[in-house]
């Protein structure tokens, strides 16, 4: 096992376009990183520089002690899984399994002993002698991660492993990654789109956007403690509500009526300029539904409700509002950067199970405001943030070169 890394690493194609910019990111002996983020972000491109399969045009890749900048992709010592398992299709299951082994000039012996071995981690065993063309997508999956096993590798890398499977099987196979990466202990750096995999898997998740590095933090950290706008965008499903907002005093005045904010989070704002206010769905409730010890830790609104979702468990409602030019700007631009998920002017409210709101009611909704983010619409820069629980912000850390970087990736994307 080996940590992995990567100091101010850069990829520019022939057209100077930068795919990757700048990044800094430390993945630990043993750990789980998450790379994610939109289309286009740069994520499988640093996975491939990582493993070699993509030349370096700037930065130091250091895994353990060894700078591997110049070392071919077999000197890595890494085993890569990929999203089309790219298994072969006329050996068996043993054989695919085998196949780096046999590669290595290992012995029967070894071989036997080690696909064995794997084949009993994945519980594969009923399906050795069996052709990938026979298998499911999950099996076929499970044995190219055997493949990457049998190597003894210092660590595994994932290139959005489980995208080509169905929801459900997607749901199972992240609980086998989880499992078996913790019971290797081995390091690991999985790439993915889907922001649901990167917060029930990864131990840190580094959020990409345009090749430059947003965030790289926990994933509740990244959960409660988002840096910008992008990051709160990206990281929640329902996404985090954006609304226009006032500060005056300890009250922030929203399209539905006022709120009122602790004291310390009012002091951290500019007062009387328009701002963004982030606030998540189940930070909402419907205010009959809301016992009295609670209550008091929120404010309540009345609005007219536009549309019900009801779910058994939870109900979502739909709530319209208008908003001022600047924050429409801003909105449309996180639009995309998140690669075309639409954030339309509309409040989403997760209600208990047992509320009663219909379509068309004029409805008493109650928000804990202590939960709310306020965020600058001219860099979308979240003003509010907790530095001590959001893990690095390369934005705080050196303002000036992320600021270039995210000049550069901003022209590229122009043109």
């Amino acid at each position: 096992m080996a940590a992995i890394t990567m100091k101010n690493i850069v990829k520019k194609y022939g057209d100077g376009f930068p795919a990757v910019n700048d990044v800094s990111i430390d993945v630990q002996d043993g750990e789980f990183m998450i790379l994610v983020g939109p289309s286009g972000c740069g994520k499988s491109t640093l996975l491939r520089m990582i493993v070699g399969l993509e030349d370096i045009t700037d930065g130091d890749m250091v895994i353990g002690e060894r700078k591997v900048n110049d070392l071919a992709p077999r000197d890595r010592n890494l085993a890569m899984v990929f999203q089309n398992y790219a298994l072969y299709p006329h050996l068996s299951v043993y054989e695919n399994i085998a196949f780096p082994l046999r590669l290595a000039g290992a012995s029967d012996s070894e071989v036997d002993e080690k696909v064995r071995a794997a084949s009993k981690t994945l519980e594969l065993d009923e399906h050795l002698e069996r052709k990938p063309g026979n298998l499911s997508g999950g099996q076929r999956q499970r044995v190219a991660m055997g493949r990457a096993i049998v190597r003894d590798a210092d660590a595994f890398l994932f290139d959005e492993p489980l995208s080509n499977l169905d929801a459900k099987l997607r749901g199972q196979m992240r609980t086998e990654i989880a499992r078996l990466q913790k019971r290797l202990g081995i390091t690991t750096v999985y790439v993915t789109h889907d922001q649901t995999e990167a917060m029930t898997l990864g131990d840190r998740v580094a959020v990409l956007k345009r090749g430059v590095l947003q965030q790289l933090a926990s994933p509740r950290e990244l959960y409660t403690n988002p840096g910008n706008l992008f990051v709160a965008g990206f990281i929640g499903s329902p996404p985090m509500n954006f609304l226009p907002a006032t500060v005056r005093g300890t009250s922030v005045e929203l399209p539905f009526g006022s709120v009122k904010i602790p004291q310390e989070k009012a002091a951290m704002v500019p007062e009387g300029k328009l701002l963004i206010a982030g606030i998540r769905p189940e930070h909402f409730e419907d205010a009959s539904v809301v016992d009295e010890g609670k209550r008091g830790h929120g404010s309540t609104f009345t609005t007219r409700v536009d549309v019900v979702e009801w779910l058994g468990n939870e109900a979502y409602a739909y709530i319209p509002f208008e908003a001022d030019d600047a924050v429409k700007e801003q909105l449309t631009q996180l639009e995309r950067d998140l690669d075309g998920e639409a954030m339309r002017n509309q409040l989403v409210v997760s209600l208990d199970g047992a509320s009663r709101i219909a379509e068309g009611d004029e409805a008493e909704i109650w928000v804990d405001a202590r939960q709310m983010h306020l965020f600058d619409p001219e860099t979308g820069d979240n003003l509010t943030v907790d530095l001590e629980r959001a893990g690095r912000l390369p934005a705080k850390e050196d303002p000036q070169a992320q600021a270039r970087a995210e000049d550069v990736a901003a022209d590229a994307a122009a043109h």
